[in-house]
């Protein structure tokens, strides 16, 4: 855990800001641009590739029509970049563009702009950027995602835990081994219908839609998804192989009457069997963790080579980990006879696991962060140190249960034979059994698994946040980036000098650009609840250019203050002056600077 503190001081330390998501760049015309003539063709520039929709485009005129394009398609710039043509002879006016694309790591992207020809409209036309998600849709699916994760650490750290710990009685671990199988083959289904209204934010019973469906599988994260059925089902092939070979050796056992010939050797064809065993389904983990490393996170942004082999190794140490801790509870319950070698082997492996987890997992943090700012200032930080705080509690845990398994190996065997004439010196006042450390280590493991399930879920989220580097990405572009001209909001806070005289300002500007302008602004008293002011007064002033003071005459409506018609004639950084007045006698006025775009 120190190390681990270490280099994540050290990496991040000197972490720039790159990508992972799909941001936009720039558009051609650029948002809200005013050209003379109109444009034969939109062009959208993003930071990484993306795939687009049948839908990618939705082109509005000034009266709120739809107009109609060709064909979206990709630009000159390639991959990143999605281009549609326009009908000629477009109408003066503004028009809003709403698109939606998939970016390389899977996850739908969508937003909204403008641009006028000849001249912007008296009105703009009303749309969204369309449909984000569909609440329906975006649920089942992350329930799939979930089961997913959950049933690949179960069917992974299960196979791993009888391959490499052998225990004695293999039989409990069955169940585990099916119900993984299960879970992720159903699961696996579920993300593969619902792809496709889960790029396009459609309901659940848009997914059997033919050409949606055949636009799935001819995609990454859908080929990524067929990929896993098949290496399902031929994991499942080759289990039922091995339960034959498994039969017909105990047949052979029995009628030799139980010996043990060459074949039971560690040398013989029995061991060259196992080893085999051990390397084909390292071989097929390894292509699970890939279907999700291909698709996610991992395969868009910087040092994707460095980031997959990374990406596979986390969730194949995190599956043999937390998914061997349950083969382990299962066998401490369950089994009838658990070598204490069994535990021990697996904590060696845990060891291991812990190992690549820490490596791998400060690379992916700095990678998916970038920077210091974003682990407070995100979602995707805030994620991150829940899933740290998580993870020093599991290994708190796990420290608990490695020291029970080392107590549970030095004890004595209870059913071994005693020593016929013990030195009366030798023999202790109450002989230790393994039963009690069995007990312990059970509760202990328990809690691991527990806490384990929910370092799981914390990850399924994370893997579908947008990482700190992308937004940081996404802030130095445009405004409308997701969505249509975000509005200028602006807090000023005073204070007249009296008892409860204090309080702030809250005034949003609409769509804070130059031209004309909606102003609300609401008065907050001292314990953050509305407060109910005798008059309010706003201006603005340009020192650059000597324009101002503007008196933006605002109103009471009951509550707020605000006005529609505040024309702002010039882009810049002007001064925001409030003049607040909270009683007959006290009044204070207090400026802030505010960005006009233009």
């Amino acid at each position: 855990m120190t190390l681990a503190s270490v280099l994540v001081l050290l990496v991040l330390g000197g972490a720039g800001t790159a990508s992972a998501h799909a941001a936009l760049r720039s558009t051609d015309p650029g948002d809200g641009a005013v050209v003379a003539t109109a444009p034969s063709r939109l062009t959208l520039t993003f930071t990484e590739s993306v795939a687009l929709l049948d839908d990618s485009f939705r082109v509005l005129d000034p009266e709120n029509r739809r107009v109609d394009t060709g064909e979206a398609g990709h630009g000159p710039g390639g991959a990143r970049t999605a281009r549609v043509s326009l009908p000629p002879k477009l109408a003066q006016g503004t028009y809003v563009v709403v698109w939606r694309v998939v970016s390389a790591d899977s996850h739908p992207v969508s937003g909204a702009f403008t641009f006028s020809v000849g001249k912007a409209s008296p009105t703009l036309a009303v749309t969204t950027a369309g449909p984000t998600e569909d609440p329906a849709t975006a649920s089942l699916y992350d329930i799939g995602r979930y089961l997913a994760y959950l049933a690949a650490a179960l069917l992974i750290g299960t196979a791993a835990f009888i391959a490499l710990c052998r225990p004695a009685d293999p039989a409990p671990l069955r169940a585990p081994l099916l119900i993984g199988w299960w879970t992720l083959l159903g699961s696996t289904l579920v993300l593969l219908v619902l792809r496709a209204p889960y790029e396009t934010g459609t309901g659940p019973g848009t997914a059997f839609d033919p050409a949606a469906l055949g636009r799935t599988l001819t995609g990454r994260p859908g080929i990524a998804l067929l990929a896993r059925l098949a290496l399902l089902l031929t994991a499942a092939f080759c289990h039922a192989r091995l339960r034959e070979h498994a039969d017909s050796a105990r047949r052979v056992g029995g009628a030799l009457g139980g010996r043990k010939g060459p074949a039971g050797a560690a040398d013989g064809p029995l061991g060259g069997r196992e080893r085999l065993v051990r390397v084909v389904g390292g071989a097929l983990a390894v292509g699970l963790a890939l279907t999700w490393a291909t698709a996610e996170h991992a395969s868009a942004g910087i040092q994707v080579p460095v980031a997959m082999t990374s990406a596979v190794l986390h969730l194949l140490a995190m599956a043999v980990w937390l998914g061997g801790l349950t083969a382990l509870l299962l066998s401490l319950y369950r089994a009838a006879d658990l070598d204490p070698a069994t535990v021990t082997r697996f904590s060696r492996l845990a060891f291991a696991s812990v190992t690549v987890l820490v490596v791998t997992g400060v690379y992916q943090s700095w990678r998916g962060l970038g920077s210091w700012d974003a682990l407070t200032g995100t979602t995707y930080g805030a994620l991150l140190t829940a899933k740290l705080a998580a993870v020093v509690v599991l290994l708190t845990a796990a420290a608990l249960s490695r020291s029970w398994t080392g107590r549970l190996a030095a004890a004595p065997d209870p059913a071994a034979a005693p020593d016929p004439d013990p030195a009366p010196e030798s023999v202790p006042e109450s002989a230790p059994t393994p039963l009690p450390h069995r007990r312990a280590l059970r509760r202990s493991v328990l809690a691991e698994v527990a806490v384990a399930v929910v370092v799981l879920v914390i990850s399924t989220v994370l893997s579908g946040t947008l990482p700190g580097r992308a937004a940081a990405e996404a802030a130095e572009g445009p405004a409308t980036a997701g969505g249509l001209p975000v509005a200028s909001v602006t807090t000023i806070p005073f204070d007249v000098g009296t008892p409860n005289g204090k309080g702030k300002v809250q005034i949003t500007l609409d769509p804070g650009r130059v031209g004309d302008n909606a102003v609300q602004a609401v008065v907050y008293g001292p314990d953050g609840g509305l407060s109910t002011v005798p008059e309010l007064r706003l201006s603005l002033t340009l020192p650059s250019q000597r324009i101002g003071p503007l008196d933006a005459r605002i109103r009471d409506a009951g509550g707020y203050w605000t006005t529609s018609d505040l024309t702002v004639p010039l882009a810049g950084t002007w001064t925001m002056k409030v003049t607040v007045r909270v009683s007959e006698l006290d009044q204070v006025s207090a400026s802030a600077r505010v960005r006009i775009t233009g």
